[in-house]
């Protein structure tokens, strides 16, 4: 009796609010809708790849549910753009994503429309290598005509992407000698080597990389001051046995826009992806590669920056690396394994294990670095700065190797403590730190096996755990302030040279600054 009682309580309840409730009344829009922005910017996109989904809001602010009779593109079936508005495409065939036909939108209700877009340049009449496409969203017709402008940078591009079988889908591998017996080994990574024609990188257009780019024996791989390179998910540069990278970039006057530096990154050319760790693999230099050098480049948001190996007893150097960044490395910016590296006025920053590591042995030779790691991102397990001279392999075997390592006039620093492990199996574990600013206080490693800070030999003029004053290194700005521990604390080289900026080091005494950087004074 009572569960019947709650029926009919309900149903009389239900069938009260249904008879008083009038049908929704849609009242054709008279121009005062209202938009979340009047210009929706979809970054810049490289020709013929698509962009990412931007989105529109857009509101009606009125007491009355309202219907607009259209919204359009004003370029109609020849924009390059299209719509989705609220989960729908609009009308079928060539107007579908561009014409919208009644779109009802309730009282203090909003809708949202999503927009993207893929451009050809070739197809726009320009000679540049790059366009600003522009089109409105059109919203009704005549006087209560309300427009939102979209504006797109297209950038033309030199595509370098493996080839694809046309039968099987199957992307194109590279092929070359991975384990020094002479034979070529098939691989999986996805790529091609670089024809002769493609192996001098300009500024005149960006070049993207689908996959690994290879660089064969007898090839040297150019790129010229001012060269742009962008790298898709999981591809990168590898040098091979007999091939050489030279990168070859050059001093720049606008640390903005940075116009003569190489720059190495991913693809994504949205603000958002600007700093994203691991974006793309590595520049491989493989066993067997040979004088790669590396001038006034940033390489940022790669999972490995640069990843050098072997050829630690080569009459030249594996890399020499000058005058460069890297930086938002999702595991290493700098790895070596029984390699020889210079460098001199590098910054490497910001990576998820350590900003530099030299494994397996190998010989380095640092001068005037900054390798720092202010990861905060994730928990990062190595300090900025390893050294070591073994490999463990799947048997448990260990298998070391000669280190002959040299640090002078270096910041090693982070935001961890220590920022320095020297880690070795062998005998043969030879390195020196002379005139650097280290960050390492841990009472139970200092005055233990690597870590006598007394002994003059391994360690000579070093500085412990004073503020190197960095300007923003969560910012990957590295420049040291004037009350860093680092000033007038290098030693007097012979040439005394140039930081990486290009200015002369010293002051007044002669004194140079520690690190890559001579000291400023920061603006307020």
């Amino acid at each position: 009796m009572k569960r019947l009682l709650s029926f009919l309580i309900c149903f009389i309840v239900l069938l009260f609010w249904s008879s008083c409730r009038k049908d929704f009344e849609f009242s054709p829009s008279t121009g005062n809708l209202e938009f979340a922005k009047d210009t929706v910017y979809l970054d810049t996109v490289f020709t013929n790849i698509g962009s990412s989904t931007y989105n529109l809001k857009v509101y009606n602010r009125s007491d009355d549910d309202i219907v607009i009779p259209t919204i359009q593109l004003e370029n109609g079936v020849n924009s390059f753009y299209r719509m989705n508005v609220d989960g729908t495409t609009g009308l079928e065939g060539e107007q579908e994503g561009k014409f919208f036909e009644n779109v009802e939108l309730l009282a203090n209700d909003s809708l949202f429309i999503f927009i993207e877009t893929t451009i050809d340049i070739s197809t726009l009449s320009t000679l540049e290598n790059q366009f600003l496409y522009t089109d409105k969203i059109l919203f009704d017709s005549g006087s209560n005509q309300q427009d939102v402008d979209l504006v797109t940078l297209v950038k033309d591009a030199v595509f370098i992407y493996a080839n694809r079988d046309e039968d099987t889908g199957i992307i194109e591998t590279l092929t070359f000698d991975v384990d020094g017996d002479g034979m070529p080994d098939e691989t999986i990574l996805q790529g091609r080597f670089l024809e002769n024609d493609e192996l001098t990188f300009t500024n005149e257009k960006p070049y993207v990389i689908y996959g690994y780019a290879g660089v064969g024996a007898g090839q040297t791989l150019t790129m010229e001051p001012g060269a742009r390179v962008h790298f898709h998910a999981d591809s990168g540069i590898i040098v091979t046995e007999g091939g050489t990278l030279n990168i070859n970039g050059d001093l720049s006057t606008d640390q903005e826009v940075l116009e003569n530096e190489v720059i190495l990154e991913g693809d994504r050319l949205e603000p958002l992806f600007e700093d994203v760790p691991g974006q793309w693999g590595t520049i491989w230099l493989f066993n067997g590669s040979e004088n790669n050098s590396i001038n006034y480049a940033t390489i940022k948001n790669a999972t490995i920056g640069v990843l050098s190996e072997f050829g630690q007893d080569d009459t030249n150097d594996k890399l020499t690396i000058t005058n460069s960044q890297i930086y938002n490395s999702s595991a290493f910016g700098l790895l070596g394994r029984a390699t020889s590296i210079t460098a001199e006025n590098v910054v490497i920053n910001n990576s998820g294990q350590s900003s530099f590591a030299g494994t397996l042995g190998g010989k380095y030779n640092f001068t005037h670095c900054t390798i720092a790691n202010y990861w905060n991102s994730s928990f990062r397990q190595f300090p900025s700065l390893l050294l070591n001279d073994f490999v463990v392999d799947e048997n448990n075997t260990v298998f070391t190797n000669t280190t002959e390592a040299e640090f002078t006039n270096c910041i090693i620093y982070g935001n961890d403590n220590p920022e320095l492990l020297l880690e070795n199996e062998g005998n043969e574990f030879s390195f020196k730190f002379t005139n650097c600013l280290i960050r390492f206080d841990n009472t139970n490693l200092e005055g233990t096996g690597n870590y006598m800070f007394n002994d003059i030999m391994r360690y000579d003029g070093i500085i412990r755990n004073v503020d190197p004053d960095f300007e923003n290194p969560f910012e990957n700005l590295m420049r040291i302030g004037e009350d860093s521990g680092a000033n007038d604390e290098g030693l007097i080289l012979d040439p005394v040279g140039n930081d990486i900026l290009g200015n002369p080091r010293g002051d007044a005494n002669g004194l140079p600054d520690i690190g890559a950087y001579e000291s400023v004074i920061f603006e307020d």
